[in-house]
This record gives C-alpha cells, structure tokens and sequence, in this order.
C-alpha cells in the first residue's frame, strides 16, 4: 500500500496510456537525469524550484511528481503544488524504482524541440486515415500529452515542417515514417524505446490494416473498417483524431487486458 499522497509504480503503469493518465513531471536536477536520460512515458520535464509556476495551469488535474528516489524533491514539490490547490502525489521510489521494474522510458534525445508552449508539434499528410491517427495517439498517450498535430496537402509537409519548426511523420523520405514493411507506428514504438506487449499487439494490427496485410491479424480488417467509416464521418482533420483517439484508446485496453476474452450466444449459463 502507498502511503499518503503518493502512487506506486504499478498504480501508475496502469493509469499511463489511458484517458485517465494523471500529469507527470519529472523534477530530477540535472545531474541525476543526466545519468539516465529517459522519461517516465508521458511525462515532461521541471525544476523543483519553479514548481509553483506551473500550479495554475495543473488546477484541475491528477499531477504525479517523480524524482530520482521519490524522496525530498517530490515531496516538497507535491507539497507545493497542493499548497496551491492542485492534486499532486509523488512517485514511490522515484524513477530508480520505475527503472528497477522493468517500465519503459523514453529517451529524451529522441524528443522533437518543443515550442513556447512546451508542446512538440508534428505536421503529416491531410485525410487521415490509420497510421496518420495511430502515431499521434501513441505520441499524446505516451510521449506528449500536449502535443499539437498539423495536417496539410502532401505536396506541403516539409515546407510547412521547415517554416513553423514542425516534424514531420508518415511520409516519404523522412526520419519518422515507414522502414521496409514497417509502418510509422512500428517507427515511433522502436525509437521511443515503447515496445511493450500490448502496444506491439497493437502495432501488428495497425501495420495490417496501414500496409493491406491482414493475415497479420484478425483485427486489422476490423480497424481498417473502422478507421475508413471515421474518414467519412469527418471532414475536419482534427476533428477525425479527436474520435479515432477512442478508437485506438479501446484497441490498446483489448490488447492490454482483453486478448483472452471472447464472446458468443447463447450467453454462458442460459438454457435453450
């Protein structure tokens, strides 16, 4: 059992990559992030010393503060933060005890440059419809929750990416796309270092339905499906990943706690 105010390693593996992720900040100084240079995924960087100049905008919020040990730089952080009127709890153990279980985390090296408004900011193609929704849920579930996503004609992605500091994904001939018969997403979980069981569950399904494979797995037709009825539905691009961010929230709480599940009738227990 924790004590109080604070949340195990587990409680928060749990919560992370859910609509109900609380906020993470990562308030190690310097030295000890630069003797592991990863975040907790999700989770953006602060100096415990500032800590009060980010209460405003977490009013409101679940806020999780990890340190190195969990010791006094989340406390008096969390301390802070609820002096202030925001929900914050620390990290048990820290990022070491995170580390020691066996939890993925992000190299930071491999983070796109952030704006003034701390958010990476990412352009692709217009007209979504399967990778170019799949990689900015597992950006916002995983690597950036405030991460912003521009969709513009093809012909403009790097134009666009070079004049407004944007990085580009899912086209050709950038870092962030397609690597032989894998797609974007298979990119994006390799480099962030999140190839978890259940998020390559979802990869294969969402590299069948991407790339028209779909002896790869049953779901893939299924997303497909899916993923074409949204692109009718919505003539708004962001409009579209707004809806297909439950799409794929459902697809990755299957492929987490649900793969062992099936459904038939008559419902078992009922006679005739």
């Amino acid at each position: 059992m924790p004590s109080l105010n604070t949340i195990t390693v587990s409680q928060l593996a749990r919560l992370i990559g859910t609509p109900d992720a609380p906020v993470i900040v990562d308030a190690r100084i310097d030295e000890d992030f630069n003797d592991d240079p990863c975040l907790i995924p999700g989770s953006f960087r602060h100096p415990h010393t500032k800590i009060d100049e980010i209460a405003t905008r977490l009013r409101g919020r679940k806020v999780v503060i990890a340190c190195w040990k969990g010791l006094k730089l989340s406390e008096g952080a969390a301390a802070l933060l609820r002096s202030n009127g925001v929900a914050a709890e620390i990290l048990e153990g820290g990022c070491i005890a995170w580390r020691e279980a066996g939890q993925p985390m992000v190299p930071a090296a491999c983070l796109p440059r952030r704006n003034g408004e701390g958010q990476t900011v990412w352009v692709t193609r217009h007209r979504p419809k399967i990778d170019r929704i799949a990689c900015p849920w597992l950006i916002r579930r995983f690597v950036d929750p405030a991460a912003q996503f521009l969709f513009v004609s093809p012909a403009q992605v790097e134009a666009v990416a070079e004049k407004f500091n944007a990085t580009p994904f899912d086209v050709e001939n950038v870092f962030w796309s397609h690597r032989g018969e894998m797609c974007s997403f298979d990119t994006m979980l390799e480099e962030f270092a999140l190839q978890t069981e259940p998020l390559s569950k979802l990869a294969m399904i969402v590299r069948g339905a991407d790339t028209n494979r779909h002896d790869l797995a049953p779901e893939a037709a299924g997303l497909l499906a899916a993923s074409l009825g949204l692109s009718r539905m919505y003539k708004d691009d962001l409009q579209q990943l707004e809806a297909g961010m439950s799409l794929y929230d459902a697809f990755y709480r299957w492929s987490r706690d649900a793969t062992d599940e099936g459904h038939d009738w008559p419902a078992p227990g009922r006679k005739g």
